[in-house]
């Protein structure tokens, strides 16, 4: 199984993963991202960055990734924001994989942890992710602010 870092060139491909992703989630109503500010974010602020599983010269899934920090460990990790297989390359180990992958970099790194969310009903990866060890934080809650909320409080 081969992997490769996304180039500029790649932005077209990863809006496409990210609305295949947004589809299976049934969130895709929500995805505003466009090729501009992909290119913008991943390749001239690089602020994330992804990596695609290969067959045969074919891209078969993504994830996208970015470092967040611990302050008790006190040292960068690895977050997932999304991963994602083609569904013709489904079963094949692509999904595996990339997490491997990813916990190669986040060692080599020297991260001290690779860490995700999964949506609630989503049974198959979360079945997935057990079957790897990893952990689900079931003493923590997620929030958010965003939009008009989020520029309600930074103007105060």
């Amino acid at each position: 199984m081969d992997f490769r870092f996304a180039e500029r060139k790649d932005v077209p491909l990863i809006l496409y993963f990210i609305k295949e992703l947004a589809a299976y989630e049934k969130m895709l109503d929500e995805v505003v991202a466009t090729e501009e500010i992909l290119e913008q974010w991943l390749f001239e602020k690089n602020k994330a960055e992804v990596i695609f599983s290969m067959e045969d010269g074919v891209e078969t899934g993504f994830a996208l990734f970015f470092h967040n920090f611990s302050t008790f460990l006190g040292r960068s990790g690895v977050y997932l924001e999304d991963l994602y297989v083609k569904p013709e390359y489904r079963g094949k180990g692509y999904g595996k994989g990339l997490l491997k992958k990813l916990a190669e970099i986040a060692v080599e790194r020297g991260c001290g942890r690779l860490e995700w969310w999964c949506l609630d009903w989503n049974k198959p990866s979360i079945d997935f992710y057990l079957s790897l060890g990893a952990q689900p934080m079931e003493d923590w809650t997620v929030y958010r602010i965003a939009g008009d909320t989020l520029k309600q409080l930074a103007e105060g």
